[in-house]
């Protein structure tokens, strides 16, 4: 079955199609930019094993999806003859709410949950939702299903989602702790289980997915108990540009000191703070590292502070489980940045980690465990694959339907 993935942002839509008979990508990209003049579709060209950009300065997204269909049609670069090969499209839907607990096939009755929903998550459900009803309109017989990245902290008991807030804040407008890439999580536990040859319903996980947006959840039993982001992304970790955990009150303050409102307080938390905020050279981890390397004082900080927040809620979540099995590394950093991995587990032997650090010195983007033989805790990276978690929730949706 060949599954058509859709991640659709406000300006952008990145896709792979997927042959899930073997798990193979058949073809990966997106469009950047939509709606500005210098918009572009950027893919990978399997027969060349090369990266393609082509100029298009698209002005909505119904026409940025019928660009990737044109693309994955082409006689010279496709990789499918026409539309009728596309079986399903899989939708990653950012924010479910209590409404989803699952993935669903999309009819006009989930359309409207998720509509519902636009306010918990205004900048990410609206361009969801656009990019289910470009398919509509190109591909309107294909069925489509949505995969939201809420979904597998639904597991999670009232002690972990609840704020200590008045109640009615809950009951009326549906604050509570919610998490994020919960797609990513899901991946990732299951995938270690089988990477290790061990039953996951057994043993108590924790996944850090660390990237330019992070988050850390403890999976026992194969499900979710607690997770560090909340309401919205930005609560837990200190990420790139995202503060993490702060201080409500320091938050008041800043408003009051520098008289901000709600939007210009969003925009400090969300795009001005993170490693850039502390560092003020660069949200990207690599350019950090660079920078560390040259002694650089306040990179060197903001790295500290960085590790310090991922171990904090290790430890945290090892406390609140009883103990760990395994550690789970993925996202763009915790795949990648040796150093950074080998900072956060050395704290840990005391729970038991014995680290490998010749092994992991040696280890980017590939699965691996990186302790030592008799590690009382194993540690391992395993490279997340959302779009394939997305794919096989549709592929096995749409076979249902044909049963």
């Amino acid at each position: 079955m060949k599954i058509l993935v859709l991640n659709c942002g406000s300006s952008s839509v990145k896709y792979k199609l997927i042959d899930t008979d073997t798990d193979a990508t058949l073809a990966e990209g997106g469009v950047e930019k939509i709606g500005l003049p210098d918009g572009f579709l950027k893919y990978k060209d399997f027969k060349k094993g090369s990266k393609e950009i082509t100029e298009l300065g698209l002005t909505d997204h119904k026409g940025a999806v019928k660009a990737i269909l044109d693309n994955l049609t082409d006689p010279g670069v496709g990789v499918i003859s026409n539309f009728s090969e596309i079986d399903a499209v899989g939708h990653r839907l950012v924010h479910g709410a209590e409404k989803f607990s699952k993935s669903v096939l999309i009819d006009n009755e989930v359309k409207d949950m998720v509509k519902q929903c636009y306010d918990l998550a205004p900048l990410h459900n609206p361009a969801n939702i656009t990019g289910v009803e470009a398919i509509e309109a190109v591909l309107p017989d294909v069925p489509q299903v949505g995969v939201f990245d809420t979904a597998f902290h639904q597991t999670m008991p009232p002690k972990s989602f609840m704020y200590a807030l008045p109640y009615r804040f809950y009951t009326e407008d549906g604050v509570r702790r919610y998490g994020f890439h919960g797609t990513s999580h899901r991946y990732v536990s299951q995938r270690v289980g089988e990477f290790l040859g061990v039953d996951i319903t057994k043993l108590k996980i924790i996944t850090c997915h660390i990237g330019n947006g992070g988050s850390i959840t403890a999976v026992l039993d194969g499900k979710s108990v607690d997770t560090s982001m909340g309401l919205t992304p930005t609560e837990g970790l200190m990420m790139g540009t995202r503060c993490g955990d702060v201080d409500p009150g320091a938050l008041t303050y800043i408003m009051h000191r520098h008289n901000l409102d709600a939007d210009g307080l969003q925009k400090v938390i969300n795009k001005e703070s993170g490693m850039l905020g502390v560092s003020e050279i660069s949200s990207d981890m690599r350019e950090i590292e660079n920078a560390v390397n040259n002694g650089d004082p306040r990179a060197t900080l903001g790295l500290e502070m960085y590790e310090q927040r991922i171990i904090k809620y290790i430890g945290a979540y090892a406390a609140e489980m009883g103990g760990v099995d395994i550690i789970v590394f993925t996202g763009g950093v915790g795949e990648n940045q040796t150093g950074l991995r080998a900072d956060v587990c050395r704290p840990l032997a005391f729970l038991g980690v014995d680290l490998d650090e010749e092994l992991n010195a040696g280890i980017r983007g590939r699965e691996a465990v990186i302790t030592k033989p008799g590690s009382k805790i194993t540690v391992a990276v395993i490279p997340t694959d959302e779009e394939l978690m997305i794919a096989r929730d549709t592929r096995e949706i749409v076979s249902s339907l044909k049963k």
